[in-house]
């Protein structure tokens, strides 16, 4: 079946089985490799990405309900020369351990700010509910708020 839809913001058609999981589409057919496979089940997160602005888990959304949305990789987010504010904010507080998961959690953080602009701690906890094996929360958490403060200034200057 054939499938059509704006990734990162560049239309795309691809002709798969509709009912293929659109993580699979994304890495195999469309080769943007950033977005993991955690779980396969939508329990870890580590396949999260947007569909039209909402955190999504790729690994059981099945690609026809793709058709005509707009979907965003974690290769849409920012760029190198543009960081969005969560990939900054990632940077500023060297997040990362393994990094397998951390994609995942960026995609769900960006989804969060664009609802829940100042989120508190007990929002955090309420909305991201990825998995990390590492352990990586506290340094996560601390992000999250400057994320929100880089986002505040981002849209205060546009």
């Amino acid at each position: 079946m054939k499938i059509s839809f704006q990734i990162n913001g560049v239309p795309q058609s691809v002709d798969v089985d509709e009912n293929t999981p659109l993580l699979w589409v994304v890495r195999d057919v469309l080769d943007l490799k950033g977005t993991k496979f955690g779980c396969g089940k939508a329990a870890c997160g580590a396949c999260t990405l947007h569909v039209d602005g909402e955190a999504i888990r790729s690994c059981s959304y099945a690609v026809k309900y793709a058709e005509g949305k707009d979907i965003t990789t974690i290769e849409g987010l920012g760029n190198a020369d543009h960081p969005h504010p969560v990939q900054q904010a990632w940077m500023e507080e060297v997040v990362p351990q393994c990094g397998y998961c951390q994609p995942g959690f960026m995609m769900a953080t960006a989804a969060m700010l664009e609802k829940i602009p100042n989120p508190t701690d007990e929002d955090i906890d309420a909305n991201i509910v990825n998995i990390c094996r590492c352990g990586t929360y506290y340094r996560m958490r601390k992000a999250i708020h400057r994320a929100a403060e880089l986002h505040h200034v981002n849209t205060q200057n546009s």
